[in-house]
């Protein structure tokens, strides 16, 4: 029989190289067994990945995996020396899980499979084994009943509750033999009454019957979700081990535990873990007793204790990197059972990854590949005081790391209004749209009811560099009582509240909060990359505050400044209103002209943060209604001032209410907006160019050192809208240079990439464009014909659920649509300017997996949220690494 056609190997036949096919578990147990000694490892055998998916696929296994199993089980016993069922001297297995990417307790375990009636009487019997045979066959019967029958678990939990509180003890291990025995009698009937069936007697119907059902986790609603969050595809499956049971719960010089080869929180140098005396693994993990540090293993069984330090090291040093293994200790000899690379914290990878660098383990290419990019930015936010207990009232979708906490306001007016007066707010909404940036604005953090990672709340906040906590689905949120519900409490405007983005934990409590800063570690890493990098990294920053943040976590300039954000605040908004407001060319000049030298002032602020480098400006790109109130609203406040006036209208919200309905758009993400503006209104794009290249005139006189400035034309669809755009630009450059008798200030014009058509035609575009800037959001909006708001709030979830898409399209490149359409314009656009500068500047720049798709297609820059740079130049290191 080919390997290609086998379902089972045994222990001795694998290794870590054939992960895909025995699942994680599998191949590093068999690599440990491989190893030899010190390391004793009981024996077994692994089902494949390649069973498991057949039997989802057949919904039964495949007659040769039963085959199989029946062979490698009789190599097993004659290894063992002991058969299963052996009525006096059993054989019993463990049957685990193990997929090709660890996923800690999403899947099922059985333990002592073998036992029955028969087979635990027999053990029973054989002299000091009896309390040990009667806890063993509970156990079995509670995790053969939850796993494979599906019986829920509390109902054996009760029965042991009720029985330690009728003898009046605390703990499990204080229950004596008839104690145990008589808890098996009951869990039977248990089993009975649950199932309609006895407690099945053969043990190998025990042991198909478990191979099975561990399958059948795969499709666990746990394991489901887990996938989803980790990018895990559903066509792996998992592997099962099957494994002679060694057991920690044969008195005081036996135990088990979980070691870890560094510390589990910081990463520091050490061996770490929990343990406990007489017990099984799961009494470990489970949380029904609490476990002892590592460390007391030392005093109790200090020479299995040595001989595990001296193991785990040296499983560290041979899988070359942090290691997590699970061990059990019967009568003084120490078993390994699983060794697999450690889950940490961020900071605590980051630190083991330099210091397995520093002690010549790893090489610093591979220490950077082993970092989880996308979890780093936790690094550089403010986040709850650790020592504080955080009671939450709900947890919602972690959106936006860091943490925030202050007043509840419901409305971006009130928000506004609000921090105006120095109070911090934070910004609550069932869903949160363009209209309410000025609330995201002034708010310290964002909260939501709706929406996901890739939601405009968390698009935004990330943008921003503000905490947010999306899909909170537990909040029920009235907005005209301006109250919100929440697990019985009832909060209303002025409640405190406190989220934490990083997490999702949303609480009442007034939690103490600690600031962030890269410490060396982190630095060092940071170092690393780039060296390492191809791809620059730039940020999107609109204000000199975001962009001294940039510049701190390393930016090498702005890739995108959206002017539109300079308008916030309420007496820039006003000025802006006016403009709106206008009714010919000659009052939108003079309303101009008021925001004219506010702009420059925004614009000196950034250039004098970024002297010498890049800073591309993108001119307005939103239409003009977002800037004005929704018409619902006027008319409900319209309709106030009547009752109040006793019917005498209002002229001036008369004119904006009819201003707001001129401008309605059925779909304003397709209407007039973007270059369209700058067609229909060239006087908005003239004061802002001015504005623009006078702020740069003013740094090159004042500082000597103007920035790289490149200005970006937005929502292009047409060659000709990027030539007309650019003659306004460069002739109203030249009038400034003229009106303030120096030399032109150098600039370049190139286009914002965010329309289908303008990627099929970047040959032409690009004769008159010096860069491209992809700008992925709206581009996988109009490529997908998806509204991200609407797709985020109604359908999205479903296509997640069913896998449609594996990851939001918002969150992550659609590399099969959108990253086409990418790809073709920039072997286009370089074919017609071989000098044409490539970035993106959509908030998928600050994604680990589409930075490496950047880096693949010859992008020359990445640009994102200023907290979300040191993840991009981790992440442009790692793809370097990759294709290197």
């Amino acid at each position: 029989m080919s390997g290609a056609e086998r379902y089972v190997y045994g222990f001795a036949e694998g290794g870590m190289e054939m992960r895909d096919l025995l699942g994680g578990k599998g191949a590093n147990i068999a690599e440990m067994a491989r190893l030899g000694p010190p390391i004793r490892v009981p024996a077994g055998f692994i089902v494949t990945t390649q069973a498991c998916i057949a039997y989802l696929d057949r919904g039964e296994l495949l007659p040769r995996v039963e085959e199989e199993i029946d062979q490698a089980l009789a190599a097993l016993e004659g290894e063992a020396g002991k058969r299963l069922g052996d009525p006096t001297d059993p054989l019993l297995v463990s049957v685990r899980s193990g997929a090709r990417e660890s996923m800690p307790g999403m899947m099922d375990t059985v333990l002592n499979l073998g036992l029955c009636d028969e087979t635990a009487g027999g053990l029973a019997a054989r002299p000091g084994a009896e309390r040990f045979a009667w806890d063993s066959y509970r156990r079995y019967i509670q995790m053969f009943g939850d796993v494979v029958c599906g019986i829920d678990h509390d109902l054996f939990e009760r029965a042991i509750r009720d029985l330690k509180s009728e003898r009046g003890v605390t703990l499990d291990t204080e229950l004596g033999s008839e104690d145990l025995r008589g808890l098996v009698a009951e869990f039977k009937r248990i089993f009975a009454e649950q199932t309609g069936e006895v407690l099945p007697q053969e043990p190998r119907v025990q042991l198909l019957r478990a191979v099975a059902a561990v399958f059948d986790s795969w499709n666990g609603d746990r394991a489901i979700e887990y996938r989803r969050l980790h990018g895990i595809p559903d066509d792996w499956g998992t592997a099962v081990t099957v494994q002679q049971m060694v057991f920690g719960n044969r008195g005081q010089s036996s135990g088990s535990g979980v070691a870890f080869s560094r510390d589990q929180i910081t990463g520091a140098p050490g061996v770490s873990g929990d343990f406990l005396v007489d017990a099984q693994g799961e009494d470990v993990v489970s949380g029904t007793r609490d476990p002892e540090d590592l460390a007391e293993m030392a005093g109790v069984l200090p020479e299995a204790y040595d001989r595990l330090v001296e193991i785990t090291t040296m499983l560290e040093r041979h899988f070359r990197d942090m290691q997590d293994v699970e061990f059990t200790v019967e009568e003084g000899t120490l078993y390994m059972l699983q060794a697999r690379s450690a889950k940490r914290p961020p900071h605590a990878a980051v630190r083991v990854a330099v210091d397995m660098v520093g002690e010549g383990l790893l090489e610093r290419e591979e220490a950077l590949a082993k970092l989880d990019a996308s979890r780093l930015d936790a690094l550089l936010h403010p986040s709850f005081d650790p020592e504080y207990v955080v009671e939450p009232v709900t947890v919602g979708v972690p959106a936006s790391p860091g943490v925030a906490k202050g007043t509840i306001v419901f409305a971006t007016e009130k928000a506004v209004d609000r921090a105006a007066q120095g109070e911090e707010v934070i910004l609550v909404r069932p869903m949160t749209e363009a209209a309410d940036v000025a609330g995201f604005n002034a708010a310290k953090g964002i909260l939501t009811s709706e929406g996901g990672k890739a939601s405009h709340a968390a698009l935004v906040a990330r943008g921003m560099g503000k905490p947010c906590v999306c899909g909170a689905s537990a909040l029920d949120i009235d907005l005209e009582k301006m109250v919100m519900q929440v697990n019985g409490k009832v909060l209303g405007e002025g409640d405190l509240i406190a989220i934490d983005g990083s997490s999702g934990v949303v609480t009442t409590q007034d939690v103490p909060l600690v600031d962030a800063e890269p410490d060396e570690y982190f630095e060092k890493v940071l170092e690393w990359s780039d060296e390492l990098r191809r791809l620059g990294v730039r940020a999107n920053a609109d204000r000199p505050v975001d962009a001294e943040k940039a510049r701190r976590f390393g930016a090498e300039g702005i890739g995108l400044c959206r002017t539109e954000h300079m308008f916030l605040g309420a007496d820039r908004l006003a000025k802006m209103r006016a403009m709106i407001m206008a009714e010919s060319e000659a009052d939108r000049r003079a309303a101009l002209a008021a925001l004219e030298p506010l702009q420059r002032a925004d614009f000196e602020g950034l250039f004098a943060v970024m002297a010498g480098r890049p800073v591309t400006i993108r001119l307005l790109d939103p239409p003009l209604h977002e800037f004005l109130p929704h018409a619902e609203d006027l008319v409900l406040e319209i309709e106030r001032r009547l009752a109040v006036s006793g019917g005498e209208p209002s002229v001036d919200l008369e004119r904006q209410l009819h201003r707001v309905r001129e401008l309605e758009e059925a779909n304003p993400m397709l209407g007039t907006r973007g270059c369209r503006l700058g067609l229909l209104f060239p006087e908005i794009y003239e004061v802002q160019v001015r504005a623009i290249v006078s702020a740069a005139a003013v740094m090159r006189r004042r500082e000597g050192d103007a920035p790289e400035l490149e200005i970006m034309i937005p929502l292009v669809d047409f060659a000709e809208e990027l030539r007309a755009m650019r003659d306004l630009v460069e002739r109203t450059a030249a009038q400034v240079a003229e009106e303030l008798a120096t030399n032109p200030v150098p600039f370049t014009v190139g286009t914002m990439i965010e329309l289908p058509r303008a990627c099929l035609i970047a040959d032409r575009l690009a004769r008159d464009a010096a860069f491209f800037s992809f700008g992925t959001n709206d581009l996988t909006q109009t490529a997908l014909g998806f509204s991200r708001d609407d797709a985020e709030g109604r359908f999205l979830t479903e296509y997640l659920q069913r896998r449609i898409v594996d990851r939001s399209p918002f969150e992550t490149i659609d590399r099969e649509g959108v990253g086409e359409l990418l790809t073709t314009a920039v072997e286009r656009g370089r074919r017609s300017r071989p000098e044409l500068g490539l970035g993106i500047c959509g908030e998928h720049g600050g994604d680990p997996d589409s930075i490496a798709f950047f880096h693949e297609a010859g992008l020359d820059y990445v640009s994102c949220s200023p907290f979300r740079v040191p993840i991009a130049r981790v992440a442009a290191a790692q793809a370097a690494i990759a294709t290197s």
